[in-house]
């Protein structure tokens, strides 16, 4: 069984140091025994509100040569994830759209995105034209795999934000 997690709480990010590990993450799960297969997480220490817990594709396809058993999660953050369904190891990360620009890219050795400061919503920091916005570039519709063609078919959101910072009493 495969499914997502969503973000961490506060959403002020200042309250809450660390990856907020479990948050933001893609599950397997054995179903006839219960524990957890793999966990990978999306968005360490998510700032912006990308819960990730929109659909999951399933598929079977060639990686590096050999066939592979893989899911495909458009997520809300603007990246794109393939992993191998069996162990959870990422087989790719992309933009979904190059407007995407709270992350510079995605280092694939460390299996994390490369975040821009710019874009941060530190309490600190005026952000402007954040990209997505908290309602991300993926959300919530349901999508598909054209198994012929190899294609994944989805909806997107082309809106970003701006982030102001300021205290509560």
């Amino acid at each position: 069984m495969y499914y997502g997690s969503g973000n961490p709480a506060p959403w002020n990010e200042t309250m809450r140091p660390g990856d907020n590990k479990w948050t933001m993450a893609i599950w397997g799960r054995d179903v006839k025994t219960g524990k957890a297969k793999f966990a990978f997480q999306k968005t360490p220490h998510d700032e912006w509100d990308y819960a990730g817990v929109n659909w999951i594709g399933l598929s079977e396809q060639v990686v590096d040569g050999k066939k592979q058993k893989l899911l495909t999660h458009p997520d809300r953050n603007g990246i794109i994830y393939t992993l191998n369904r069996e162990n959870g190891n990422l087989v790719r990360a992309d933009k979904i759209d190059p407007t995407v620009n709270v992350f510079k890219g995605y280092d694939m050795k460390k299996g994390v995105p490369i975040r821009d400061p710019e874009y941060s919503t530190r309490m600190d920091h005026l952000a402007k034209g954040i990209c997505p916005s908290a309602m991300g570039y993926h959300n919530q519709g349901h999508d598909s795999i054209d198994k012929k063609r190899e294609l994944v078919m989805l909806g997107t959101n082309m809106i970003c934000m701006d982030w102001e910072p300021f205290m509560l009493p």
